[in-house]
């Protein structure tokens, strides 16, 4: 694990492999260990996986709950310690990385995004509204109840290990923080959604859905091509939302191709 203080926050990652530089970034309540198995299987790359505002070993900082705070924590890493990079994020993720595509196009010529939606409805403000609620209030058995639930919902198969993967969350999640100005930045899009910076993104982007994804169904990634100026779309069969826990290894498969495809 590697960290440099970047801006107002202590930021944790680990880099593996060599060769072009791809950039992963989580979803909420996860952290850069989600891309363990994926950074194995691109060994052939250099990949960093980062630990977002608040989560894992990245401090909180003062966040102001936006989501262009977010993409400026990327803008910053990218700048700082990878150079320009292939971007990949995660739904939360996805959207830190449009942003930051439409702000700086030299430094993300290439995005790839996943569970990605550029729109929230309303019951999903309310959602993260009254998540955000619970994490302030502590991170304590309700909360950890709320986000077993979240977690069994994101997932299309029941043979996981349900306990051990609340567990690595709720790792990520550490005191919540990053958590609540995650979920407030997310809960913003729906006052503010994406819709006209999708219009201003130059660059290519790959959208990449779950075929079960119940929170960012197929519906979400047609709004995202309809938006998108030069974009393709990528199923993963039998994945709901969390599809590096469904789908690993199709997901790595995936993004080696994907990956593959730029280089020529």
């Amino acid at each position: 694990m590697a960290h440099q203080s970047l801006g107002d926050i202590d930021v944790a990652w680990d880099a593996h492999g060599a060769g072009a530089p791809v950039v992963l970034l989580h979803g909420l309540a996860e952290d850069r260990r989600t891309w363990r198995q994926t950074q194995d299987a691109l060994a052939d790359r250099r990949t960093y996986a980062h630990d977002l505002r608040g989560h894992g070993e990245t401090s909180a900082g003062a966040g102001d709950g936006t989501l262009a705070q977010l993409a400026d924590d990327l803008i910053r890493f990218l700048d700082a310690v990878s150079g320009p990079a292939t971007c990949v994020g995660f739904s939360l993720g996805g959207t830190i990385v449009l942003a930051a595509a439409a702000a700086r196009p030299d430094l993300v010529p290439r995005a790839i995004v996943i569970g990605t939606s550029s729109i929230v409805g309303r019951t999903a403000a309310g959602f993260y509204a009254t998540r955000i609620e619970m994490a302030r209030a502590g991170i304590d058995a309700a909360f950890r109840a709320a986000l077993r639930d979240d977690t069994a919902a994101g997932l299309a198969r029941s043979d996981h290990d349900l306990d051990a993967l609340v567990a690595a969350r709720l790792r990520a999640i550490g005191d919540g923080a990053g958590y609540v100005n995650a979920a407030r930045a997310m809960a913003r899009v729906h006052d503010e959604p994406l819709t006209d910076l999708l219009a201003t993104i130059d660059v290519h982007v790959d959208v990449i859905g779950g075929e079960l994804d119940a929170f960012c169904p197929r519906k979400a990634a047609d709004l995202l091509m309809a938006g998108l100026r030069d974009a393709a779309y990528h199923e993963l069969a039998g994945a709901g939302h969390l599809v590096g826990v469904d789908t690993p290894d199709a997901l790595a498969a995936l993004l080696r191709t994907l990956l593959g495809q730029e280089a020529r």
